[in-house]
């Protein structure tokens, strides 16, 4: 135990005496987290759109009157001809194109029907569908108005009937991104800075040329792991409050459940990333090395994560790969117990998982550490 107290104290103080180390540790997770949190979100905000209105009548401005009103459109510009639109299309000046046909009014009022023509930028799929929504929910509104006032004409005794909806949103009442987005950045963050500085640490001692010298000490290797990963292990659960804490001030994020219930299920995730991060620096011989391959499942455990893309869009083999991402456990824990207030028994398949893959890769990364007597 002495032994084990002796590296873990020595491990501290090689941390707090390399200032980069401890911005690296402190720092920059802090700014990542605010950063991140604000930039990654799928809202479509911001929306330009052109029209040519060919029509100029009461009915046409009317419509248009409702994409200005509607906060998700920045800028409604309007142009002589659909020429024009197309032409600020291409150059990129512009998301939308709406063509008013010159019939619009007059076929309303005989028909009650007509077309209007729409020319999205669809690069982006994803925002070009979400803008269609958008659309098509502002041309919906328009038709119950047209039919209402319609009715009312011909017939002022007709009163049409009406399905109203009240939605009620559970879990994130005001659809705020930043409430779903910053709990999983939260995870990346803890798992990222872990993962490359227990992947790096052991690397850097031979680099050194200090890893042989511990070899040929009666160290055990149990007792040398343990005081080379502990102190990250407590760094881990530092970043994790600090994170907490921004996420609630900054944020606001809601903490509905047991927080000594995260700071249990992070204990037993960190022990599987230190874990992951000692069997990378087994088998690499520089840190740039063990920086690369550290990277190179991040990238994989971060886009099959269900951080950016539901896992249940994803094709069936990937939600089978996603199955081996600890990553995705900790990001449904974490959302599951501060958005919605899960206890112990719901999430108790989530720390099953992460129990069990941390004590297998504890068992290959002390087995793949070979040490000397």
């Amino acid at each position: 135990m002495k032994i084990i107290l002796f590296i873990i104290q020595k491990e501290f103080k090689q941390i707090f005496r390399d200032k980069s180390m401890l911005r690296l540790i402190f720092i920059l997770p802090i700014l990542q987290l605010l950063i991140l949190s604000n930039a990654a979100t799928f809202d479509v905000k911001n929306i330009r759109v052109t029209l040519a209105d060919y029509s100029n009548s009461s009915s046409s401005r009317a419509l248009i009157e409702k994409f200005k009103a509607n906060a998700y459109f920045s800028q409604v510009e309007k142009v002589s001809n659909t020429n024009e639109g197309i032409e600020q299309l291409n150059k990129g000046t512009t998301d939308v194109v709406i063509e008013i046909p010159n019939q619009f009014e007059k076929q309303l009022q005989n028909d009650n029907t007509t077309q209007i023509q729409v020319l999205i930028n669809a690069i982006d799929g994803a925002t070009a569908g979400v803008q269609n929504v958008y659309i098509t929910q502002i041309v919906q509104l328009f038709n119950q108005n047209i039919q209402v006032e319609n009715k009312q004409v011909i017939n002022e005794q007709i009163i049409p009937n009406r399905i109203e909806t009240i939605p009620s949103f559970w879990y994130n009442s005001t659809l705020n991104y930043k409430t779903f987005m910053v709990p999983g950045i939260l995870v990346l963050l803890v798992t990222m800075l872990t993962l490359f500085l227990s992947a790096m640490n052991i690397v850097r001692e031979k680099e050194l040329g200090t890893l042989e010298q511990i070899n040929v000490t009666p160290i055990k290797k149990h007792q040398f792991i343990i005081g080379k990963l502990f102190p990250f292990w407590i760094l881990g659960l530092i970043i994790l409050t600090v994170g907490l804490l921004i996420s609630k001030i900054v944020f606001n994020v809601p903490m509905l459940g047991n927080i000594l219930l995260v700071y249990f299920f992070t204990a037993i995730y960190l022990l599987l990333i230190l874990g992951f991060g000692l069997f990378i620096s087994n088998h690499t011989e520089t840190q740039q090395q063990a920086m690369f391959i550290a990277w190179f499942f991040m990238v994989i455990f971060i886009l099959m994560s269900g951080l950016f893309t539901p896992i249940e869009s994803m094709p069936k083999w990937a939600q089978n790969v996603t199955l081996l991402n600890p990553i995705r456990y900790f990001v449904e824990f974490i959302r599951m117990v501060l958005l919605k207030g899960a206890g112990l028994q719901e999430v108790l398949p989530n720390l099953a998982i992460i129990t069990f893959f941390a004590f297998a890769i504890n068992v290959f990364a002390v087995w793949s550490y070979k040490k000397s007597n």
